[in-house]
């Protein structure tokens, strides 16, 4: 399928969809303490996108059954939130798509139930590390294995493994759209970055080897080996003025850094 480019006011359409992401973030980022269930917390996320009249860009996709993906430990993505209780330890990675206006916008963050170990934190440090070295290379004109090399790069340099059966997407009036953006490549390859793309990047990266399983639900992915995994992710718009984050708080526009 070609890729779908928006106009100005159709990216503005996507900003508002990105800050009712992130204010879910922030309400289910401050729930998040031992002894509450995915339930509970995936609960919080509804009431947040219901209140705005906003709809959950997973629910019932592909008859995924709730309203967002909570991942715990092991689990790389598409955990589905229910009675599993979160305990100190824990590294749990919250997705949240949100559909308002017309359009998606999709984003994740992977944080620490109450105290974790070094090493985990460290995982979840360098998974957000991945990003930020990635979207540095978002430019008008380059290709997405520039964005995937430095991304990468870093998680092999810090020892990680880069999850390969996974990857970033195009966004915008369906939750995924062309082109794929892979967390692995080589610069000059991949599609080219043009003014009007929107796509989200999210590197997956894991402690150990990065083979994954899906589990019988149809939906869990958790790493072969068990070792923990983080994910973040934001969508991305490419502007007259450069890339935008659209799934950042009110206030923060996004600006290349």
């Amino acid at each position: 399928m070609p890729i779908v480019l928006k106009s100005a006011s159709e990216i503005a359409l996507m900003r508002s969809s990105g800050i009712v992401v992130a204010d879910v973030h922030a309400a289910m980022r401050s729930a998040i303490a031992p002894g509450i269930s995915t339930r509970e917390l995936d609960a919080i996320g509804y009431a947040v996108i219901d209140g705005v009249g906003g709809e959950p860009s997973f629910l019932n996709f592909r008859g995924y059954p709730a309203s967002t993906c909570i991942s715990v430990n092991d689990e790389v993505l598409h955990g589905i939130p229910g009675d599993r209780i979160l305990l100190e330890g824990d590294i749990v990675s919250i997705d949240v798509g949100v559909k308002l206006n017309g359009f998606h916008a999709d984003s994740a963050f992977t944080v620490g139930v109450g105290t974790i170990s070094t090493a985990a934190q460290a995982l979840i440090d360098t998974t957000e590390a991945c990003f930020w070295a990635g979207y540095r290379q978002v430019v008008e004109g380059h290709r997405l294995g520039d964005v995937a090399r430095p991304v990468q790069a870093l998680a092999e340099y810090s020892g990680y493994g880069v999850v390969r059966e996974y990857t970033g997407h195009g966004v915008g009036r369906k939750m995924h759209e062309d082109p794929s953006v892979p967390n692995w490549g080589k610069p000059g390859t991949g599609s080219l970055i043009r003014r009007g793309m929107t796509f989200a990047l999210e590197p997956m990266i894991t402690a150990g080897a990065a083979d994954t399983r899906v589990h019988p639900d149809g939906w869990t992915v958790t790493t072969v080996d068990g070792s923990l995994a983080a994910h973040y992710e934001h969508t991305i718009a490419i502007t007259d003025d450069g890339p935008k984050l659209l799934t950042v708080a009110t206030g923060n526009k996004g600006s290349m850094v």
